[in-house]
């Protein structure tokens, strides 16, 4: 018997398969395209269902016998539908600039402090609330013809079931939905404008659907016996994947994006948490909560400096047989061997923000832009790759300081993603934060999590920590060095003003 994780994300899904014994098996992937405009940001959900059934078809011609199958996806992103779940418009994306006046309309009919204290979120366009109004205002003819509005979770097990549900943590990413009640908030919805009637029955995270639709079984492969099960928004999956079950351990998700994620054992202080734009959404055990901090650009800034900085670096790479990310690492620590006071790996002094993609948290700026200051003409590639790695570091760090005082109380972190297996990034980081940082050997914890939460679900596992002994595997821990602690530190207090000096200038 195997069981499934389906990760929807915005370019792409995939769907990894593993054993009974939690052991990884095979992944399929497809992408799909996306539509940007100065006006839209769109998908089309179609493209993704198509994807969808792929990734399944190609997983379940290999493992006949898979019992269950997990739906995790990105948050934000909508689309109404008709009675059948045919889609009857593009999806606009979070990063779509379509909402922000009727966004503004809602927090003058209830007021932002309101809005937070009901969703857990500072109002922001990017949630498919002030979308929803945008769509009956600008295009009332869908708007009257749909009978759901879908995230992508539950527009997919929609389509696998027959069945509207969405867990709770995607449902907070709508900003209309109450996460002291766990349901639809009537107030936000009657401010919006926008009919209860069209959403999902909302349900615990990790919650089965039922059994595939024999229509799905034929076009996926799957057995008509499997069951589907309600996931999370991805960066909860990837919570569970890491192992972080408790308030005591973070995870550091280091992708494409940067992500801190810490665990409430209790309702955390929502006036702090508005203050940095950090979400307050609901986690798998009953009365706790995880928040997000993050950057734009984590491992994605990374590549960026590779690809304009590290050309001729990539082939010397790839003769020595090595990435290229560890050939920079080496390259500055053997320039800098000298003068670290016995340490190879200190700080550049080199100062970089790492607002590539605009800023995230704790200043929800997408006007902002990245800076890159200390070049001298001495300064190499690896000098510039050593900066950027420290940028997100320092950013990491300043969202650590704004979420003091919100009862955040870990004392670790659990780091996942191909940031973790760069040891030079993760000590940088241990010492930073100087917190001790455990690298876990997967890379891709939200499928990890996915699986987790669906062998619970198909009574593979008594329960997560059962799994999580099975499927989370720590590699290598990193202490914190309090001599290095303090040389960053040093650096930062610079670094801390570096937004508020380049901000009016660009």
């Amino acid at each position: 018997m195997k069981i499934a994780g389906l990760d929807i994300g915005t370019t792409g899904c995939k769907c990894t398969v593993f054993d009974r014994n939690g052991n990884y098996l095979g992944k399929a992937y497809r992408d799909y395209p996306v539509r940007r405009t100065m006006g839209s940001h769109e998908i089309d959900v179609s493209a993704i269902m198509e994807g969808v059934y792929a990734v399944i078809r190609e997983m379940a011609a290999q493992f006949p016998d898979i019992a269950g199958l997990g739906v995790t996806s990105f948050g934000e992103t909508f689309v109404l539908t008709d009675g059948e779940g045919t889609p009857l418009h593009p999806a606009m994306l979070y990063t779509d600039p379509r909402g922000a006046e009727e966004c503004r309309e809602l927090k003058e009919k209830t007021g932002e402090k309101d809005i937070a204290r009901i969703t857990g979120l500072r109002p922001h366009e990017m949630y498919s609330i002030s979308k929803l109004m945008w769509m009956k205002k600008h295009q009332p003819e869908i708007y009257k013809k749909a009978e759901h509005a879908f995230l992508m979770e539950d527009f997919v097990v929609f389509h696998l079931t027959g069945k509207a549900q969405i867990d709770y943590s995607l449902a907070s990413r709508t900003m209309a939905f109450d996460i002291c009640r766990l349901d639809w908030s009537d107030r936000i919805l009657e401010a919006a404008g926008i009919d209860r009637e069209l959403f999902s029955a909302c349900v615990p995270t990790g919650s089965t659907a039922g059994e595939i639709l024999p229509a799905a079984a034929s076009k996926t492969g799957l057995s008509k016996q499997t069951q589907i099960v309600s996931v999370s928004h991805d960066q909860v999956a990837a919570a569970v994947g890491a192992g972080a079950f408790d308030a005591r351990v973070a995870v550091d998700g280091a992708g494409t994006v940067e992500c801190l994620t810490p665990i409430y054992e209790e309702m955390p202080d929502i006036d702090k948490m508005y203050e940095g734009y950090f979400s307050v959404v609901p986690y798998v055990f009953p009365g706790t909560y995880v928040a997000y901090a993050f950057s734009y650009t984590g491992g994605a800034l990374m590549q960026w400096c590779v690809e304009t900085f590290a050309g001729e670096k990539k082939r010397q790479a790839r003769e020595q047989g090595i990435s290229v990310n560890e050939l920079l690492e080496r390259e500055y620590q053997e320039s800098h061997s000298e003068g670290l006071g016995g340490h190879t790996d200190g700080p550049s002094g080199m100062l970089v923000l790492p607002h590539f993609a605009g800023a995230a948290t704790p200043y929800m700026d997408t006007g902002s832009k990245g800076a890159v200051l200390g070049l001298t003409t001495a300064s190499t590639a690896a000098d510039i790759y050593r900066g950027c790695m420290e940028g997100v570091t320092y950013e990491m760090y300043l969202n650590y300081q704004a979420l003091a005082g919100s009862g955040i109380r870990f004392e670790k972190l659990n780091a996942t993603g191909g940031g973790a297996h760069s040891s030079v990034w993760m000590q940088m980081k241990a010492d930073v934060l100087n917190l001790t940082i455990t690298a876990l050997k997967t890379v891709d914890a939200g499928t990890v999590g996915s699986a987790m939460l669906t062998g619970v679900a198909a009574g593979m596992f008594r329960d997560l920590k059962e799994a999580a002994g099975l499927m989370v595997e720590e590699t290598v821990t990193y202490k914190p060095r309090q001599e290095m602690h303090e040389k960053y530190m040093r650096v930062y207090e610079r670094y801390r003003k570096v937004y508020d000096a380049v901000r009016p200038l660009m």
